[in-house]
């Protein structure tokens, strides 16, 4: 079983109150917009596993350490990230072709700064979005989403909401 924390939406921010959650994490995965490369360094610090991909908005320095689409296996997962990858039904141009013809079983995206988790039933898939876990951006609570995989089961769901400013 793993236990991992899922956020994105950085833009340069990160705080005690992440890198707690960060810590109780197996892994931590970040869908991009790190922002700057202390974020990525902070998380890498206090997570045993990092994973993440590059935003729109990252620089050369995060691009030349993140991918822009990271497909792996978590147990018996198949999970997808990337920043920019829509949502069931409303998919991404860059995305939609591989994933109807590959689709994983948790595909991850970031960049709307809107939390959404939900099935897509055609694709037989689990969509998240964490929303944003900076302070930039029209977003009034920052979130990120807490899990766990155990085999080939995403459970024990947990919304960590803050609020825009502070903690």
């Amino acid at each position: 079983m793993k236990k991992i924390l899922l956020l994105s939406d950085t833009h340069s921010y990160i705080n005690d109150r992440i890198l707690e959650y960060a810590s109780q994490a197996d892994e931590v995965w970040h869908a991009g917009d790190i922002g700057d490369v202390k974020v990525s360094e902070a998380l890498k610090a206090v997570a045993p596993v990092f994973r993440a991909v590059y935003g729109n908005i990252d620089g050369t320095e995060i691009r030349k350490e993140f991918p822009l689409n990271l497909r792996f296996m978590c147990e018996n997962v198949d999970v997808w990230i990337t920043h920019i990858g829509g949502y069931p039904n409303k998919y991404a141009p860059a995305v939609r072709g591989e994933i109807l013809r590959n689709p994983p079983q948790l595909f991850i995206s970031g960049h709307s700064h809107i939390l959404k988790v939900m099935n897509d039933k055609k694709l037989h898939l689990l969509h998240m979005n964490p929303g944003a876990a900076g302070i930039y951006g029209l977003h009034k609570v920052r979130t990120m989403l807490r899990f766990q995989i155990d085999g080939e089961k995403i459970e024990n769901l947990e919304v960590i909401e803050f609020n825009s400013t502070t903690n």
